[in-house]
């Protein structure tokens, strides 16, 4: 089948406008339940300031000599600080993407669905969701450490993977190795909207040197609804290329 970008803006760029409020609402919602779950798993303040030690920072550049000269303490704290970010992280993806499925699928079908509906109707697929989106974040992350390209290579390659796991009902791995098979044959249309999804990533960290002056739970709420809105566009325009495709 022909598929025309000009239709695919415009599919995506319709269901967006009609859908606006919805969306925002999950992208705020998603971003509080984020933040909450990092706040109350996060270690404490002086738990914290364990790992600020500005002479062991400034004493070598590298991140990896860093952590070598830290204590076990140290290690151990800047470990769960690690862990506890990177989980809120997946949880909050996870959700998004879950939400979001399930609110295209919902209005598509012609039902009138909100985003507490549609993060509800999600509830079956998160588990899944969430394994897939580890394995593709810690491979899309090794990638990235081993040169840029290759994490680029993969995040294009594994775009549609939640949306295949998802409406077709198949396994993780079938829906990499689907996903990698459309996202190389159809690169010309999943590159240029990955790359803008990074790029407007960036610049919301970017937008955080602005807000300085609001409380750090505010600006962090405002930059995860930010880059949740980012995502979202996102998942709605690979959502409408996958079904042109099939």
């Amino acid at each position: 089948m022909l598929i025309r970008v000009s239709s695919l803006y415009r599919d995506t760029s319709n269901f967006l406008r009609h859908q606006w409020v919805n969306i925002i609402l999950m992208a705020f919602l998603i971003s509080c339940i984020t933040i909450l779950l990092n706040k109350s798993l996060m270690p404490s303040l002086d738990q914290i300031q364990v790992i600020n030690n500005k002479e062991l920072i400034s004493s070598t550049n590298n991140l990896i000599e860093i952590i070598r000269n830290m204590s076990p303490q140290q290690q151990h704290v800047l470990f769960q600080v690690s862990a506890v970010g990177t989980f809120s992280s997946l949880v909050g993806n996870t959700m998004l993407l879950g939400g979001m499925l399930s609110l295209i699928s919902i209005a598509s079908s012609g039902k009138k669905v909100s985003a507490l509906i549609a993060l509800g109707a999600s509830i079956p697929s998160l588990a899944r969701l969430f394994l897939l989106i580890s394995i593709m974040t810690l491979s899309i992350q090794l990638g990235f450490m081993v040169l840029v390209f290759p994490g680029i290579l993969l995040s294009v390659l594994f775009a549609l993977a939640p949306i295949i796991i998802t409406t077709d009902k198949v396994g993780l791995f079938t829906s990499i190795q689907t996903s990698s098979q459309i996202g190389w044959s159809q690169i010309r249309f999943i590159a240029p909207s990955v790359m803008f999804w990074m790029l407007s990533k960036i610049l919301i960290l970017l937008l955080a040197s602005k807000l300085i002056a609001l409380p750090p739970d505010i600006i962090s709420i405002i930059l995860n609804t930010f880059s949740n809105l980012i995502s979202a566009i996102l998942i709605v325009y690979l959502f409408r290329l996958y079904m042109l495709l099939n």
